[in-house]
């Protein structure tokens, strides 16, 4: 009888980053052997199911992902009545990713002046990493794709030039989920008043007006009674 080869697994539908109530089917064939072969499906060393094949078929093993505790590593093995022990396949690792939450937008101000720089920074609490971010202006991307494998926020930087750099931003983030962009809650930048020389004048003119006018009132106890008494 011909001795028999490591089985190997592979996915025939589905994917490996896997969502809830998703169906995978997985193919587990030795291509050497004598028939009659049994396979058995393992989740870290534990049974999942077994199939017997009469020829050199591959076995097929259909799985629903129902719980987090669904995913993790698979293997399969192949064992036949020649061979006293049996072989191992390949290992075939499923993780479950998880949607995104909408993403906040926020920056330190929300008032800039024309010359100043300013950040923006999107931040999804929530959902399997890496996560992609994308910044907008009105309906304008603004800056390149930004994929974080970690927990933080994707910061862009701004510099107000123009009116036009003042208005309202958004940024929408994405993961491997499917169908699940999401976008933020706009952002709007206003421009701060800056005063104007007469505006600075009229406040020095009157800040004049009032030390002259606190500086009577003080000189009156000292200067103004005195010499009204002296005339008396």
């Amino acid at each position: 009888p011909e001795m028999l080869s490591n089985p190997k697994l592979a996915l025939v539908q589905g994917t490996l980053n896997m969502v809830m109530k998703q169906n995978v089917t997985l193919s587990c064939l030795s291509e050497s052997g004598s028939p009659p072969v049994r396979y058995t499906l393992f989740k870290h060393n534990q049974q999942v199911s077994a199939l017997n094949r009469s020829d050199l078929s591959p076995a097929l093993f259909t799985l629903t992902i129902s719980s987090a505790s669904d995913v993790g590593e698979y293997k399969c093995k192949a064992e036949c009545n020649s061979s006293s022990t049996g072989k191992y396949s390949n290992s075939l690792n499923f993780t479950l990713i998880e949607p995104i939450s909408k993403p906040v937008l926020s920056s330190p101000t929300s008032q800039a002046k024309k010359g100043q720089n300013v950040t923006l920074s999107c931040l999804s609490e929530n959902g399997s990493l890496p996560i992609t971010y994308l910044f907008f202006k009105g309906k304008q991307n603004i800056s390149p794709q930004q994929t974080m494998q970690k927990r933080e926020a994707a910061v862009i930087f701004l510099f107000m030039d123009s009116l036009s750099d003042f208005g309202t931003y958004k940024c929408k983030a994405n993961n491997s989920f499917p169908n699940n962009t999401k976008y933020s809650n706009g952002f709007n930048f206003t421009l701060a008043e800056e005063k104007s020389h007469s505006q600075h004048l009229i406040i020095s003119l009157g800040l004049i007006l009032l030390l002259l006018i606190i500086g009577f009132a003080l000189a009156i106890p000292f200067f103004i009674i005195p010499l009204y008494k002296a005339s008396e």
